[in-house]
């Protein structure tokens, strides 16, 4: 018997087992995939962190060195205005204490997860533009990501929790929750089960499973591409409801992206993130008859990705193209755009990548996109600038014309990434039956805890959401 078992083992379940371990708990984390499968969406990311912070002095002590620090423009990002986005991008939607509790804690998680031996840097590469007088501008309220991105963010947890003594098992699906007299009491998996005196949700959403995601996300939707895990399959998510949880946050929606349109059914572990496609502000993104669909500079990338994957599943045959001239090229991620086996398509004129594509309007399209921007405005990729093309739809921000061969055309379809939807829980993770009464011994973090999204997402704060409920839970469990 151990005193608490955590179910996954993302970043979600480990910082709950590390907050566990460090009240003197014994232990055990049940992970489903074997080690080279491990990991859950978080090996799949970035490695994100939105955090409040008071700008690059507030953050030094925690991040790694790096020379660009002396030319770094980072605008500090206060609590009040983390939870104003997470109010703007869910048009009200997210629960106002579990983001409260979100925003304010989050800085202080990370220092946390630093002091465990995780390491974090300065995201030049994705959230910092190089102004003309060579610094270095950050944008968008996110700069901090783990170092080695997800797969360094899940190697540096797993070394952390082997020095802490939690012990994880690999290879175990869990499918049931044990119970006695109202009580969880230990979890069961294929082939097995163990007692515990609580046990900590953290095995993600339903997002790889076609079956729930058409039921709960609507017709189509079983056609999307998984981005990360394919694992995540809702079995907890049953789990509890079998027992009496009440169903939280929206079970409509989800985090969806740009995915490359020729990438495999669900995640590569080798390319991971690397297969998004977020430079859409800089071009126009069109659908298979190269008609624009959507304001692609409505808002920084960071509050409108997360549900552009959706845009693009109801456009016909659920793909797009983004499209870019020469001149904007060079200024998209290298990282997505360059990476290998990149599905790209390119042309001398316009006319000629329409023929390619077989999207007919796409010369009307440009040539009307073209002529309606105001180049009178300075393009700033750093700030909302104001650059607008004033056709339909707007273009609200950085309008660039497409007018500089060769043309190029990045396939894209729908990567969803976790399911908004899961458990009722209290701040601390304690989840909650219809009545809002605590189940006695089991708790939720990560994705399995619903409340905070709905529609839509600010970046980065999947990962922060999950050290600061982790935490929470693993303190209480």
């Amino acid at each position: 018997m151990a005193h608490v078992v955590v179910v996954g083992g993302g970043n979600a379940g480990f910082s709950a087992a590390q907050a566990a371990a460090a009240r003197g708990r014994e232990v055990v984390v049940l992970e489903r995939g074997l080690p080279g499968e491990a990991g859950g969406n978080s090996y799949y990311t970035a490695g994100a962190f939105r955090i409040a912070h008071g700008g690059l002095p507030d953050l030094a002590r925690i991040l790694d060195p790096d020379p660009r620090h002396a030319s770094t423009v980072l605008t500090p990002y206060g609590q009040d205005l983390f939870v104003e986005d997470l109010r703007k991008v869910t048009e009200g939607r997210t629960d106002p204490t579990l983001a409260r509790v979100l925003s304010d804690e989050s800085g202080d998680a990370l220092r946390w997860l630093h002091g465990l031996g995780l390491r974090f840097r300065l995201m030049y590469e994705r959230q910092a533009y190089e102004d003309g007088a060579g610094r270095h501008v950050f944008w968008g309220g996110l700069a901090v990501g783990s170092t080695g991105g997800g797969k360094g963010l899940m190697e540096q947890h797993t070394r952390a929790a082997e020095a802490a003594g939690i012990e994880v098992r690999y290879g175990h699906r869990c499918t049931s929750l044990l119970t006695e007299g109202g009580r969880v009491t230990g979890v069961r998996w294929e082939g097995g089960a163990v007692e515990a005196e609580s046990v900590i949700l953290a095995a993600g959403g339903f997002e790889a499973d076609p079956v729930w995601r058409r039921d709960h996300l609507g017709d189509g939707w079983e056609r999307a591409l998984v981005r990360g895990t394919p694992l995540n399959t809702g079995d907890m998510l049953r789990a509890a409801l079998e027992i009496g949880a009440a169903r939280g946050g929206d079970w409509g929606s989800c985090h969806s992206v740009a995915w490359d349109a020729g990438a495999a059914p669900s995640g590569d572990r080798e390319l991971t993130n690397r297969l998004t496609r977020q430079s859409y502000p800089l071009g126009i993104v069109v659908n298979a008859a190269g008609e624009r669909f959507l304001d692609e500079g409505a808002d920084f990338r960071n509050y409108t990705y997360a549900r552009y994957g959706g845009e693009i599943l109801r456009q016909p045959g659920g793909i797009a193209y983004q499209i870019f001239d020469a001149s904007s090229r060079p200024m998209l991620r290298a990282e997505e755009y360059d990476a290998p086996g990149t599905t790209v398509v390119t042309a001398p004129t316009i006319a000629s990548l329409a023929t390619m594509l077989k999207a007919g309007k796409l010369p009307s399209t440009v040539e009307v996109f073209n002529a309606a921007i105001d180049e009178s405005v300075p393009f700033d990729p750093s700030v909302k600038d104001g650059r607008a093309s004033r056709t339909t739809p707007p273009k609200s921000n950085w309008a660039l014309p497409l007018r500089t061969p060769p043309f190029y055309a990045f396939p894209v379809t729908c990567g969803i990434t976790f399911t908004f939807g899961g458990l009722r829980a209290d701040p601390h993770g304690r989840v909650l039956r219809p009545d809002n009464s605590p189940i006695p011994g089991l708790y939720v973090c990560g994705e399995m805890l619903g409340g905070l999204f709905s529609g839509n997402y600010p970046g980065g704060s999947g990962l922060t959401a999950g050290t600061v409920f982790g935490r929470r839970a693993g303190s209480l469990a």
